[in-house]
């Protein structure tokens, strides 16, 4: 307004430069409150005056119009003003409830359980709720550490109402089967009763026996890995090699038990110290660039070199979404 009022007197009565004063109250409007921008506005109106009064101008009917202006513009800023401030509670608000339910649901994983440490990560597509699809968990039980990363199919509420299901189910069944398979038939009834005949989940279930209670650190241990139709995890040994663990044989996703195709069948990944092993969800594999190419995992396994898992984890994470280059298309975690 200052540099309108200048431009105005250096111009002369000729040129009327004085309208564009309105440019104070709005854009006041987009970062102050209502009383900020009443007062930016009034001080709008106070330039005004003197200057229309020094060109010539005051009480004419152009001069008119332009106070007149002013006012109105005002007074739509402060409505402007009030609808954005009430829109950022509501926003905030909402932001409170999905961190609250984040925590409910998505748990915090432990950063040790046993011998291992753990890093996990989670990137949700919808930014405002910060939780979708995807679904992780670390149980420690009388049967060793218990693990399931998993992707609900569809997005939304009832997406994360479906992966609310299967994480209740989880951390029950984790501690009562003995078998991994027993908790695998049991998230099945828990789906079986909430899903609908279209819908399902990939998910992956693994179990690493706890080496604490047995005083020592066994050479060439494994892990067991039930897979339900959801991508491998990828294997980082400690001499630098990397694969992934692909399932013996193809099993449904969960909640698709009623086709009566194959069962999910246990296998093996070889685990011994100083390997790694990362769960994922197809929101990391699928993300593209600007070009359409896929996020190559394989390619950038070296970040996860670090000394301290989390940090690792992380450095994963932002270079995915340096790679997308925008939000995600779809919700995106993990789990070292």
């Amino acid at each position: 307004m200052g540099a309108v009022g200048l431009t105005d007197m250096l111009a002369g009565p000729r040129l009327g430069f004085l309208p564009l004063l309105t440019l104070g109250p709005t854009f006041a409007s987009v970062s102050g409150g209502v009383r900020r921008t009443v007062l930016v506005g009034a001080l709008a109106v106070a330039i005004c005056l003197p200057l229309s009064s020094y060109s010539g101008v005051l009480f004419t009917r152009q001069n008119n119009l332009t106070i007149a202006t002013i006012t109105a513009v005002t007074g739509a800023s402060m409505l402007a003003a009030h609808l954005r401030i009430r829109r950022e509670r509501e926003l905030a608000n909402v932001r409170m409830v999905a961190e609250t339910a984040q925590h409910v649901l998505l748990r915090p994983v432990p950063r040790r359980a046993g011998d291992l440490r753990i890093a996990v990560s989670y990137t949700s597509a919808t930014a405002e709720a910060r939780i979708g699809g995807d679904l992780y968990e670390v149980v420690t039980t009388p049967h060793g550490v218990r693990i399931i990363v998993g992707d609900v199919q569809g997005k939304g509420l009832e997406a994360v109402e479906t992966a609310a299901v299967v994480l209740g189910a989880f951390r029950e069944a984790a501690h009562d089967e003995a078998k991994l398979q027993g908790v695998v038939a049991r998230l099945e009834n828990a789906l079986s009763r909430e899903l609908s005949g279209e819908q399902f989940v990939t998910a992956i279930l693994a179990e690493i026996t706890d080496l604490t209670d047995l005083g020592e650190v066994q050479e060439g241990t494994s892990i067991t890995v039930i897979n339900c139709g959801h991508p491998p995890p990828m294997v980082l040994t400690a001499d630098g090699g990397r694969s992934f663990a692909d399932p013996p044989e193809e099993a449904l996703p969960l909640g698709m038990a009623s086709l009566k195709g194959a069962e999910a069948v246990p296998h093996q990944i070889g685990f011994e110290p100083g390997d790694q092993v990362l769960f994922y969800t197809d929101g990391v594999i699928e993300a593209r660039d600007g070009t359409g190419r896929f996020y190559p995992l394989a390619a950038r396994a070296h970040l996860l070199n670090g000394s301290d898992p989390q940090l690792a984890l992380d450095a994963l994470r932002a270079d995915l979404l340096r790679h997308v280059g925008k939000p995600l298309n779809d919700d995106a975690a993990m789990l070292l």
